[in-house]
């Protein structure tokens, strides 16, 4: 069982910035896939970006060039870098994690942070 928590989220005021940090107890870490959802009130939780066992890192299109996922294996940690954030952006984060490193099974899941935009 991987343990996956993360930190970061809170209230922020439109176009600015938070990053969000998730850990995984995980031994070979560097080969997992890591992940960030999110789900916003009454909608489906939504990918929002990735980074892969190979090094290979995407978003979900409304993110792409505001956000950025980056990790540190030493820390056994990913981190996800949000500016220019809007009020749409406004959810709860989860961090997910794929032993496979390939991305397509998320099968550990942390208890969410949430980020709030305001105007």
């Amino acid at each position: 069982q991987v343990q996956v928590v993360e930190s970061g989220g809170g209230l922020v005021q439109a176009g600015g910035s938070l990053r969000l940090s998730c850990t995984a107890s995980a031994q070979t870490f560097e080969k997992y896939a890591m992940g960030w959802f999110r789900q916003a009130p009454g909608k489906e939780r939504e990918f929002v970006a990735a980074w892969r066992g190979h090094g290979t890192r995407n978003y979900r299109d409304s993110v792409t060039g505001r956000f950025t996922i980056s990790r540190d294996n030493a820390k056994k940690s990913v981190y996800l870098r949000m500016n220019s954030l809007k009020l749409e952006d406004t959810a709860v984060y989860y961090c997910a994690t794929d032993p496979t490193g390939l991305g397509l099974s998320w099968n550990f899941w942390g208890q969410g942070t949430q980020v709030t935009v305001s105007s």
